[in-house]
């Protein structure tokens, strides 16, 4: 069988299964959309709080102004007591409370500590986090006021002392998430894994399904007369040309959609896409081999979907994951393509700083693709009758 001749039956038996086109083109298009949906709003913000104002002081409401004022929580509801706060909280008006003391204003003023109580709805981790971080920050703010104050009526200067009111200034800067938020944090390392799967999918439906399919009486089949390397090769560098498009889909429009940043360079995010590619396709011909039936394909990739993006080191810490399942996570072409990503785009790292996982890749690439051939060869010395000569059409 010509090259040519064996182009076009890969091109035709992929381009005439409506599987593999719906996993390829529509699960790589609906997943750009469908999965970042819910991170759009990147952080939980305004959260509505209630507070109860046991002072009635000056200063006090001065603080329900301060806290108002901040981006994480809104002052929507007041409250006579702890009861009907409680009870507000209960039934879910709002997310958060805030109760200020009797005697604030004085105790403050004295340089005593008065204690405020605030609380959040902890049973969403992010509102929590969000809710008591805007009541810190404006409870932080108006007692440094508070002790500048204090300062200047000693007799302090008043620049010097709103220098000096605390032994330590933080300087906050994020590195790698700037906008601090949910999309950039997530989605990248997501896209890769989806790209990972929706690849896997497509070859193994396509070797399982021919493995399977029973030949026409007296007739063989173009993937049963095709010599093995060359069906592997063919196969892997069609299911390239296809994916390069879509890869640059997600990390060009897709990236610059959800504006998420992008620090790599362009060669050397081609760089390590074609080794990521070349070792999920040699994967999924072997996953194409050893899967008794087609159906399988899909049902295998999606439930082992969960595990390995908690797996991968991006979500959780891969120091806090069990050693046995990090080393066999690093079989999975997805482990070293989401870090080498990762680090490239959002991370900045210089493409030597990846090469271990560049290395990595490669060396998957070609101990798949080995065994891929191994399978395909030894599948068609079975179908094959003896007289048949390899490589004849």
């Amino acid at each position: 069988m010509s090259w040519r001749e064996l182009i076009q039956q890969e091109l035709k038996a992929i381009f005439t299964n409506p599987s593999i086109l719906f996993t390829v083109f529509g699960g790589v298009l609906i997943y750009s959309f469908l999965y970042p949906l819910p991170y759009t709003n990147q952080l939980p913000r305004e959260q509505q709080v209630a507070v109860v104002n046991l002072d009635q002081s000056q200063l006090s409401r001065e603080l329900e102004r301060m806290v108002d004022a901040t981006p994480q929580v809104a002052l929507t509801h007041r409250a006579a007591g702890m009861a009907e706060a409680k009870a507000m909280m209960n039934r879910g008006q709002v997310q958060g409370l805030l109760v200020i003391p009797e005697s604030f204003a004085r105790d403050l003023l004295l340089g005593k500590s008065p204690t405020l109580a605030f609380a959040g709805d902890a049973a969403y981790f992010l509102v929590y986090g969000t809710v008591v971080e805007g009541l810190a920050q404006a409870a932080d703010t108006l007692g440094a006021q508070a002790k500048v104050v204090r300062m200047v009526m000693s007799g302090e200067n008043i620049a010097l002392a709103a220098q000096q009111h605390t032994p330590i200034h933080l300087n906050l800067q994020p590195v790698f998430n700037p906008a601090m938020g949910y999309i950039d944090y997530i989605v990248p390392a997501v896209f890769v894994l989806v790209l990972h799967q929706t690849l896997l999918i497509a070859v193994s439906l396509l070797g399982c399904g021919q493995r399977t399919l029973a030949p026409a009486a007296g007739q063989r089949n173009y993937w049963q007369l095709a010599p093995a390397w060359q069906l592997v090769l063919v196969r892997a560098l069609i299911f390239v040309v296809i994916y390069l498009p879509l890869v640059m889909y997600y990390f060009g429009f897709s990236f610059t959609y959800y504006h998420i940043s992008r620090l790599a360079t362009v060669s050397d995010l081609l760089a390590m896409t074609l080794p990521f590619l070349l070792a999920v396709i040699g994967f999924g011909m072997i996953l194409g081999h050893l899967l008794p039936r087609r159906e399988l394909a899909i049902v295998v990739v999606l439930l082992s979907s969960i595990p390995l993006i908690f797996s991968l080191g991006f979500i959780w810490p891969s120091s806090m994951i069990p050693v046995p399942i990090q080393s066999l996570v690093q079989l999975i072409p997805a482990t070293p393509a989401v870090n080498a990503f990762l680090r490239l785009n959002q991370m900045g790292a210089e493409f030597h700083q990846v090469l271990h996982l560049w290395l990595q890749l490669w060396g998957q690439a070609i101990v798949y693709g080995g065994i891929a051939w191994l399978l395909q060869r030894r599948s068609r010395q079975r179908g094959m009758p003896p007289q048949v000569p390899a490589g004849s059409s």
